[in-house]
């Protein structure tokens, strides 16, 4: 090989290790993570804990009992990280207190109406853990439960998948349900959580995540300053126990209206039925939509931290609940102590008490039909 040749292969050989050089810097620069932390113990059974990363430095710590989302780092405006979902410094505070921050909820979401429905003409009765409901599956609903765990990484995202037997008779309900959710962390700053679930026995179904958010940080007091918009021309009224009465109501002149951009302080405390009758927000908002393809939902924007939370999902409603219910009996994180308000929750659902209202969206999952859904939280910023 003469002198010129030999320049021009070692030109095109420092060519490609610069290329490589660039191209493992970039992938560095992005890089997706997940890894298992330690196992834990809880009740004497094993908890494995995981954290995702990604390349943007968002965080997100979750365990295998429950499902629980333990922390969530996201950046604010200034580049500043902080964990923005409420919980507890202890794990076996997950077991004794009943807030469900973090957790997968399940057998079915929300309330049903006295603990009982009918399907097929079989009556069942269900524990009645909330006044004369059921509320969130019963009392050791999939919040409470030991899931097996593994993880992934793909080329887009990394992430846990959770499985779960719910058998015949748990809590009351019918049927062997097979259930499968999914939490993957993008390198958009998504969230996303897929469900999926198979039967051997007609049975209701409604999954969703029970993650108590306050975007200025966990611990930094109300989230009533936070501006919240939704997708939701309708909503379901309730009764004195919070039981849809069947109506669908238009949102349209009351303080349910947050088609446009609204502060969830500015009329929390108004004398409107609704609100008196649930202390605060505690509503199933009906969402905008065609079709059972992924719609936007809802939007969270947090002022002082700049931080933007945007809700996506197939379900058919949101829940938005402000935390009513926190009365400051509760030591969360770090020795904060959690009061009424202090965090939002945003629940994509079906609508609660669905078994009892046959003109809802059907929750009855039957043998040979898979369950699927999907909810993404993407963060972001605004300045």
């Amino acid at each position: 090989m003469n002198l010129r040749n030999r320049a021009l292969l070692a030109f095109i050989l420092s060519t490609f290790a610069l290329r490589a050089t660039f191209a493992q810097a970039k992938s560095a620069k992005g890089k997706l993570e997940v890894t298992k932390d330690a196992s834990a113990t809880i009740n004497g059974k094993s908890v494995d804990i995981y954290t995702l990363r990604n390349g943007h430095g968002m965080e997100v710590r979750a365990m295998s009992y429950g499902g629980i989302i333990l922390s969530l780092r996201t950046p604010d405006k200034n580049g500043k990280f902080d964990d923005v979902v409420l919980g507890f410094d202890n794990l076996d505070q997950y077991t004794t207190n009943t807030p469900h921050f973090g957790g997968i909820i399940g057998r079915y979401a929300n309330r049903i109406a006295n603990g009982t429905f009918t399907l097929d003409g079989a009556k069942y009765t269900l524990p009645k853990n909330n006044g004369p409901n059921t509320l969130h599956g019963g009392f050791v609903g999939f919040d409470k439960q030991f899931w097996s765990s593994e993880v992934f990484t793909h080329h887009d995202g990394v992430g846990i998948i959770f499985r779960y037997l719910s058998k015949d008779g748990e809590n009351g309900f019918p049927g062997n349900l097979n259930v499968t959710v999914t939490y993957t962390l993008t390198e958009k700053n998504e969230l996303i959580f897929d469900y999926e679930a198979t039967t051997d026995k007609a049975t209701p179904i409604n999954l969703t995540q029970h993650t108590y958010f306050n975007l200025e940080g966990e611990g930094h007091g109300n989230v009533l300053g936070h501006v919240l918009t939704l997708n939701a021309d309708h909503f379901t009224p309730t009764d004195d126990a919070l039981i849809p009465t069947g109506e669908i109501r238009s949102v349209q002149g009351t303080p349910l209206d947050f088609s446009k951009p609204v502060a969830l302080g500015a009329r929390i405390n108004d004398n409107y039925e609704p609100l008196v009758v649930a202390n605060g927000y505690d509503h199933n908002f009906v969402i905008n939509r065609s079709g059972d393809k992924l719609t936007f939902a809802a939007r969270v924007f947090e002022p002082t931290s700049g931080r933007v939370l945007q809700v996506y999902t197939t379900e058919p409603a949101i829940q938005v609940y402000s935390g009513n219910f926190l009365d400051g009996t509760l030591t969360g994180k770090h020795g904060h102590v959690y009061q009424r308000r202090d965090g939002l929750a945003l629940e994509t659902e079906h609508y609660p008490d669905s078994p009892n209202h046959p003109q809802f969206p059907s929750t009855i999952l039957r043998p040979g039909q898979t369950f699927h859904s999907r909810t993404i939280y993407a963060f972001s910023v605004e300045k």
